[in-house]
């Protein structure tokens, strides 16, 4: 009898002692990040004044540069054979980092492509997120490092790893021999693939740079190797001198917790803070908090016309649209414009302000790249790609539907329900 009190206590004990370590790590989890910015971000200055510049490149740490040569690539079919051409001409150094990375065509093709390199003696370094590369295929992951690419894992989940497994890192990058790199939106993955003609394959805009900025695109890969290998590369394989490539001025700036996180935040806070004229956000995944909301919804009351294209029916995850949504009706009460992108998944993440102001990157707009997640965003100060980018966004417009405050009022009563449950989740959405 005394035996088996005992064995019922330890059982009781072992039980208190698992479900305690699980809520501490729940904790932990939920709690990574920085602390956000809950206070309203004064407007001062347009993104036409000197002084807009000069914040930017203070508070956000690397400098706007000029000499630079932005290209937007739109969807797949332009997008990964203009990567696939530059990792096939590299000549010294390729660094790569993903989330997303499937098995399938396109991710076999640029296994193919970085195990061809490597064996021609290029050096290739490649991170996965461990995580959001969770489907590829073992093979390709097996032929790349016998072919002699670096390749690591970001954040595997190991029971070292478990009071930061919501950190992610969500950086697109890729940069070769130092001097092109590309950020953006996509995945390496059959998704993004063609030419968003389907609900098969997906929205999204990639981004070519050349230039000044790029050596703060590799210093953003470094910043991540860094961390995962405790390994450093310099030198001019990876950093030669940069001659100017076009007239854009640029910026490539990086958040993660406990590293300023709350930069990204900021960073989108100030670009709406300084618009006058129009402020035209494309989003794949919308869940603003309070202050981005607030923030968004002064801009429309002060006359500055603000659009917002966000995913429709066609989404990979109905539950951040339905927290999305949630938040809707103060940004429609003000005069917001929101539309839903009709044909297929939308994964686009560009915000443009007055026609001069561009900010691209791998960031959501919502708690999660703006305090939880690596994030990496490029800004280009230009009208002329701005321009560029406003035409493309009256494009996706077109295949839009517009969202009415009447209509976002009268949704069935089980969708509110449905949408604010999924609306107390935000910040971990």
């Amino acid at each position: 009898m005394a035996r088996l009190k005992f064995g019922r206590k330890a059982k009781i004990v072992a039980t208190t002692f698992v479900a305690t370590t699980l809520l501490v790590l729940l904790v932990a989890n939920l709690a990574l990040g920085d602390k956000r910015i809950d206070q309203q971000v004064p407007v001062l200055y347009s993104v036409e004044d000197a002084q807009f510049r000069r914040s930017m490149g203070v508070i956000l740490g690397p400098a706007m540069i000029a000499g630079n040569r932005v290209e937007a690539l739109v969807n797949g079919d332009r997008i990964f054979p203009a990567m696939l051409e530059a990792i096939r001409g590299a000549k010294r150094t390729i660094t790569f980092e993903t989330y997303v990375y499937y098995s399938g065509t396109i991710g076999a093709e640029f296994s193919r492509a970085l195990a061809e390199r490597a064996r021609a003696g290029v050096k290739v370094h490649v991170i996965f997120d461990a995580v959001g590369a969770g489907k590829i295929d073992d093979r390709f992951e097996d032929d790349m490092r016998a072919a002699g690419v670096e390749l690591e894992k970001y954040n595997p989940l190991r029971w070292y790893t478990l009071a930061q497994m919501n950190n992610r890192t969500h950086r697109k990058l890729l940069v070769v021999d130092g001097r092109v790199g590309f950020t953006g939106g996509v995945g390496i993955a059959d998704e993004w693939a063609g030419d968003a003609q389907d609900p098969k394959h997906w929205r999204d805009t990639h981004f070519r740079i050349e230039g000044p900025a790029v050596a703060q695109l590799q210093a953003a890969f470094m910043e991540n190797w860094i961390e995962i290998t405790g390994r450093v590369l310099h030198g001019e394989a990876y950093f030669p001198p940069l001659a100017p490539a076009g007239s854009q001025t640029a910026q490539f700036f990086v958040s993660s917790p406990g590293g300023g996180g709350e930069s990204m935040q900021l960073m989108y806070l100030l670009s709406i803070a300084a618009a006058t004229k129009r402020l035209r956000i494309s989003a794949s995944y919308f869940v603003p908090d309070d202050v981005e909301v607030r923030a968004l919804a002064d801009a429309a009351r002060r006359g500055v016309r603000v659009q917002i294209v966000l995913p429709g029916a066609q989404i990979d995850s109905e539950i951040v649209r339905r927290a999305s949504r949630a938040s809707w009706g103060g940004l429609l009460r003000a005069g917001v414009e929101i539309y839903e992108y009709q044909p297929t998944m939308y994964h686009c993440k560009v915000m443009i302000v007055d026609g001069l102001w561009v900010s691209v990157g791998s960031t959501n707009f919502d708690s999660r790249s703006f305090s939880v997640n690596d994030e990496a965003n490029l800004n280009i100060l230009d009208p002329d790609f701005a321009r560029d980018q406003e035409r493309i966004f009256a494009e996706d417009l077109k295949r839009a539907r517009r969202i009415t405050l009447e209509q976002w009022q009268s949704r069935p009563w089980t969708e509110k329900v449905w949408e604010h449950t999924m609306g107390l989740l935000s910040s971990q959405l």
